[in-house]
């Protein structure tokens, strides 16, 4: 299964990037997980979305032909941070690309919460008009205390963290099986 992960965090040391970048070798078995690089994108602009710049149209077009999304995004004042929502901003207009395309959202914060009040913002997000996406649903995960469950080689450590992500991830390849066609 081809799947197109979107980072919703710039920070070159990136505890979100490093798990997108776990979870892209630990599955590569089951799922083809490439990261899009959508801090590269300018800012959404209305101005010019019949027309937009090349490196929109070539995200985009990996996100039309990809099975699912997998979203792994920090949290940011109880929201998602700007890179995350621009791209989002970008999908959801003209050809919107996210519609009816599974989604299955991850994220780790500092905090005891993980990124609880980011996923919920992000699901009204995904579930709003432009969007209609097909978010995998009950399936949260909220990785609290990232910093000590990541080693420094970007390995995840947590043996309970591991397994809970490898039950979402099959839950996951099931969500894109039941919707296909949808």
């Amino acid at each position: 299964m081809k799947i197109v992960a979107l980072v919703g965090s710039n920070r070159k040391e990136s505890y979100n990037k490093k798990l997108a970048l776990y979870m892209q070798k630990r599955y590569q078995g089951k799922l083809d997980i490439e990261i899009l690089p959508i801090e590269e994108l300018p800012m959404y602009n209305q101005d010019d979305e019949l027309e937009p710049p090349a490196i929109v149209k070539d995200i985009k077009a990996k996100v039309l032909e990809s099975d699912g999304v997998l979203i792994v995004t920090p949290e940011y004042n109880h929201s998602i941070p700007a890179v995350l929502k621009n791209a989002i901003d970008w999908f959801s207009r003209v050809d919107r690309v996210l519609v009816h395309k599974p989604v299955m959202i991850a994220g780790g914060s500092g905090g005891v919460l993980g990124t609880v009040r980011a996923q919920m913002h992000l699901r009204q997000i995904m579930n709003s008009p432009g969007v209609s996406a097909l978010t995998l649903p009950g399936n949260e995960v909220f990785i609290g205390a990232i910093q000590s469950k990541i080693d420094e080689t970007g390995e995840l450590v947590d043996e309970a963290t591991i397994q809970f992500i490898d039950s979402v991830v099959e839950n996951y390849i099931n969500w894109i099986e039941q919707t296909k066609g949808y």
